[in-house]
């Protein structure tokens, strides 16, 4: 397996890593992966290291304000921001790669920022998948808590207003434990200016759903506490593409990637991989 990192200029000049990794040969195809609040690229190893061996190449950056990119940790003045980074990304991978067929994956936050990207670009793309995607508040978010997120926002937009319970990523305490030990990892508060984009872009998406029609595959666990699991099942009904699967996976948590069970996602994966090459 090879691997290729870097940096690259994003949006408000700064300095945003990527990592990419690369099978023996020429790859069948790219899987780009967005990933989620908090995190990095480089924790998606058991990703990496199933579909790399199959003749995948993964390539990833860390979004602005997280892992080894500049900015302020969890903070963004608008979300258009990821998806104008994920724009620079892509045309990178598209131009070192002009031949090859490009598979957006995003997880959690980053299964947002791919949705939305999609409907701005998805005559780009093979297809969208989807993991534990935010698309609709969880449970701990109420519309008071929304609603005073986007105030505060406003007048003290890097105040911190919610915390991540990492005790509900996996199943696998040694996941918990290496994601609490991760000095890459942000475990403070999200600030209220992401809060609220990410609440707004939410809202404003549901109704672009209809427009997107490109394939998909939609993952999510059933026993996912840090996001609401009808957002997946949400873009399943409302999404106007007629090559769509959504796989629920019962009693398993945020990360299915991580997951003692994970066997079973990956060859979901792999399965529909296989078929829309």
């Amino acid at each position: 397996m090879e691997q290729n990192e870097g940096k690259f200029k994003g949006r408000d000049n700064f300095n945003l890593y990527w990592r990419a990794w690369l099978p023996e040969g020429k790859p069948t195809a790219i899987l780009l992966v967005s990933h989620g609040l908090g995190e990095h690229i480089s924790r998606y190893h058991n990703l990496v290291n199933f579909c790399v061996p199959r003749g995948f190449a993964v390539y990833g950056l860390d979004h602005q304000g997280h892992g080894k990119s500049e900015g302020t940790r969890v903070y963004i003045d608008r979300f258009a921001t990821y998806l104008d980074d994920l724009k620079t990304f892509f045309d990178m991978v598209r131009r070192d790669n002009p031949d090859l067929k490009i598979f957006l994956l995003g997880h959690s936050m980053g299964g947002l920022i791919a949705t939305a990207y999609a409907v701005q670009h998805q005559d780009e793309l093979k297809g969208l998948i989807v993991s534990a995607p935010s698309l609709k508040p969880g449970e701990s978010f109420t519309p008071a808590m929304i609603k005073m997120a986007k105030a505060v926002s406003a007048i003290q937009p890097k105040m911190g207003i919610a915390e991540l319970d990492s005790a509900h990523l996996s199943k696998d305490k040694s996941v918990v434990e290496a994601y609490d030990n991760d000095p890459l990892v942000y475990r403070g508060k999200i600030t209220a200016r992401l809060g609220a984009e990410l609440f707004g872009t939410m809202a404003k998406l549901e109704s672009q759903m209809a427009s997107l029609t490109l394939p998909m595959l939609i993952m999510q666990g059933s026993a996912d506490k840090l996001v609401n699991p009808d957002g997946g099942k949400m873009l399943y009904e409302k999404a106007g593409s007629k090559d769509k699967t959504f796989k629920i996976y019962e009693g398993l948590y945020h990360e299915i990637f991580n997951e003692p069970e994970r066997g079973m996602v990956f060859a979901d994966l792999q399965a529909w991989l296989n078929s829309h090459i």
